[in-house]
């Protein structure tokens, strides 16, 4: 025991002999993270270290820059799931190193791609021969890609017959609400697309079938139709809009086909309001995507887009390879991606089931409604969103009169009990309407609810006895923790949303 210890001794000398040593040599000194050196330097922010550290060590750094986040479960903004079982986490950490792209090497993958594809078709209600007749679609990042695939879809297939006829195919338009989420103008952009707007009103904050169909004409590509509007929730008539278009293509030589933005509302209206038709039981329904990583209850990474045919999918889109193994055919905006999240939403499928997702959903939606009721009976606020099932199950309020403080100001003073809530204005032609948001998610428990209404009260009355330079000091200082805290660039978005790059980013139009 002795010559060891003098053994260990002499070892640490000889190393702080060497000069290219350190006395700081946490392989020599044992001690918690803290105590080593890295502990008492700047975490590399610009450039890669030269040496190497611990695994532990990188671990703790990260993990404690993470910890000034908000708590996900706290996250009222988003849409996006935030809680998902341990058997799907287990499935997912065991397939993270799979390369979904390569169906040679995971033809099993590919399988499961396919399964949920036709899950989804068929719960779309996608017209099919038979029950082992195979749908048509992909698998994407989220609903932005799958948006941008059905607009560059609908663009070629218009492309193609203008040419056919002879007409000139270099104007394209596609026909939307203003209220659309802004992957909707990301895919305009990218795509060259003309869009036409129906705008709202500070009574109407939702695309008005007659408008969007007097809109169409001989150079539009599709009209896009939201089931779940990220500022309210509410879900688009579907079915109006595709009798007046029907009319209007039969009265023009028109073929304009509708696709459904069901991003949120694609796995919830399903099994609330079964009855709700908006789905490929109407004629001009060609394309459906659907986000599996919010109401589809997988973490982020996953989203679906279905067509109604191949009609509908011109081949000349689809490339097909045959340099990873086996000839293979792809549809998709980038090409490697992990498989994990397609396996999480497979797994989702089955073990939940109809039934399962019948169940939670509903509690979601009785939730909102409780929530709802609750901020009504305040007499401190009005309810803009749909409830009993005929909208998302989120709540979005304002303030029912004129105040010293606005839904800001609300929200600011939220953040310091942990809440994190979105205000915002609403889309082009409402924006003098200011409005908040509580998205109702999985994992946003009665209790929970019970307890935000109880500290969004105590915000209230908090506010009240404030006076009204207080309030905008409080408000200055709390947007600049935020901006110093974030340190990232500012995007400037569209001058219809509002929302321009010198502005506080929780002025954005649609909270995702």
């Amino acid at each position: 025991m002795v010559f060891l210890a003098h053994a260990v001794s002499d070892a640490r000398l000889a190393k702080s002999d060497d000069p290219s040593s350190s006395i700081h040599d946490d392989s020599v000194v044992s001690t918690t993270v803290y105590g080593s050196h890295w502990a008492a330097q700047d975490i590399p922010r610009f450039s890669m270290p030269d040496e190497e550290m611990p695994p532990k060590v990188a671990y703790k750094l990260i993990k404690d820059e993470l910890a000034l986040d908000g708590n996900p479960v706290l996250n009222l903004a988003s849409f996006v799931t935030t809680y998902m079982e341990e058997e799907a986490e287990k499935l997912m950490a065991e397939n993270l190193s799979k390369n979904f792209i390569d169906y040679e090497e995971y033809p099993l993958t590919c399988e499961i791609q396919n399964r949920c594809v036709n899950m989804i078709a068929r719960l779309f209600n996608a017209p099919m021969d038979d029950s082992s007749s195979e749908a048509l679609g992909c698998s994407t990042i989220g609903s932005s890609e799958a948006i941008i695939l059905a607009c560059l879809a609908m663009k070629r297939r218009w492309q193609e017959k203008r040419k056919a006829a002879g007409k000139d195919a270099t104007q394209p338009n596609i026909v939307m609400g203003a209220n659309v989420q802004v992957c909707w103008e990301k895919a305009v952009k990218y795509l060259e697309i003309e869009p036409r707007y129906v705008y709202c009103t500070e009574n109407c904050f939702v695309l008005t079938p007659q408008e969007a169909v007097d809109l169409v004409d001989e150079n539009t590509i599709g009209v896009a139709a939201i089931l779940g509007s990220t500022y309210t929730g509410h879900y688009e008539d579907v079915q109006t809009l595709n009798n007046l278009l029907e009319k209007k293509n039969k009265e023009e030589g028109l073929d304009v086909q509708i696709h459904v933005d069901a991003a949120s509302g694609g796995f919830v209206a399903p099994f609330v309001r079964p009855e709700l038709v908006w789905d490929f039981r109407l004629p001009l329904v060609a394309s459906i995507n659907a986000s599996g990583h919010k109401y589809g209850l997988c973490y982020p990474g996953i989203g679906w887009c279905v067509w109604r045919s191949p009609e509908y999918l011109p081949k000349d889109l689809i490339f097909n390879i045959n340099y990873l193994g086996a000839d293979q055919a792809s549809f998709t905006l980038n090409f490697s991606k992990g498989a994990s999240n397609v396996i999480a939403q497979y797994y989702i499928f089955i073990r939940l089931g109809k039934s399962g997702f019948r169940s939670i959903m509903n509690n979601l939606t009785q939730t909102a409604d409780f929530l709802a009721e609750n901020l009504k009976a305040t007499g401190y606020f009005d309810i803009l969103s749909e409830g009993n099932g005929y909208g998302l199950p989120l709540v979005a309020f304002k303030l029912s009169k004129k105040s010293k403080f606005d839904e800001f100001d609300i929200v600011a003073k939220l953040r310091e009990r942990g809440w994190i809530i979105p205000a915002y204005t609403m889309a082009p032609h409402a924006e003098k309407v200011k409005l908040c948001r509580v998205v109702i998610r999985e994992d946003f428990s009665r209790s929970r609810c019970e307890l935000l209404i109880k500290d969004l009260m105590s915000t209230i009355h908090m506010l009240e006895k404030m006076d009204s330079k207080t309030i905008e000091e409080h408000k200055s200082a709390h947007h600049r923790h935020h901006h110093r805290l974030r340190n990232v660039s500012r995007v400037t978005f569209h001058k219809k949303h509002g929302a321009q790059g010198n502005q506080l980013p929780s002025k954005t139009s649609g909270v995702c």
